[in-house]
């Protein structure tokens, strides 16, 4: 993997058996207990977004686990088509409400029992169903940013997780992802202590893996959870040209 080295940490080998269920996740949502979500453009995404989009325009861009992401409408707003997905009816629907952008409501007929929320300009389709089932009305995407789908899957999920985005990738396709160091003996996530390590066993045979940064992420909610410290890595995946 390219790129300066990465944090080492003695928790690397800590086994990550905790799960949470969907029931817990939409329970979040509904009683907005969502400290994960940020009222701006996340600051890596602003910093990097020339490297994702790399000079190219009318992208396809996917947001995997996307909430109400504000950096789907950024993104958007620059002329590029944006996917997402999450099991959360109310985080979609508030995304279009909060971002003043009309919306349709349609049924995935592919996908028994999903929905999908597209804007009226047709740039933005948010599906509402497991990320494991995009594979069957998704295309390939151009780019891919990933702020809070990697650290929030379950960890015994993870493998299938990378597998579904992988097979999402065009060939040119480059997918920014940040995942979070802390000491996983303090606690237990989510979001999930992601190391290095991981991002290589679950990318490295499909993709070019390049650390591009480490930065400081600590703020009082960690404090809250008992951390002394927590980092963000953000890494940049490219498919391998020997691979399809």
């Amino acid at each position: 993997m390219e790129g300066s080295a990465v944090e080492t940490n003695a928790t690397t080998a800590i086994k990550q058996d905790k799960v949470v269920t969907k029931e817990e996740w939409l329970m979040k949502w509904e009683q907005n207990n969502i400290a994960f979500h940020q009222q701006h453009v996340h600051r890596l995404l602003e910093k990097y977004v020339d490297l994702l989009l790399n000079n190219r325009t009318n992208l396809r861009i996917f947001f995997p686990l996307c909430g109400k992401a504000i950096d789907m409408k950024w993104l958007a707003d620059m002329g590029h088509s944006i996917t997402g997905v999450d099991i959360s009816e109310i985080g979609l629907k508030d995304f279009f409400t909060e971002q003043n952008i009309p919306y349709v409501e349609e049924q995935v007929l592919k996908i028994p029992g999903a929905k999908v929320f597209k804007s009226l300009s047709g740039n933005i389709a948010l599906y509402c169903c497991s990320i494991y089932d995009m594979c069957r009305v998704a295309e390939k995407f151009d780019c891919m940013w990933d702020r809070g789908g990697l650290v929030a899957v379950n960890p015994c999920d993870r493998e299938r997780y990378a597998n579904v985005l992988c097979s999402l990738m065009g060939k040119e396709c480059r997918y920014l992802v940040v995942a979070v160091s802390y000491d996983s003996t303090k606690f237990a996530g989510p979001p999930f202590y992601v190391p290095v390590t991981e991002i290589d066993r679950l990318f490295g045979t499909f993709c070019s893996i390049k650390h591009i940064e480490q930065t400081d992420a600590f703020v009082e909610r960690h404090q809250n959870w008992g951390l002394d410290y927590c980092y963000e890595n953000i890494y940049l995946l490219t498919a391998k040209s020997n691979l399809s």
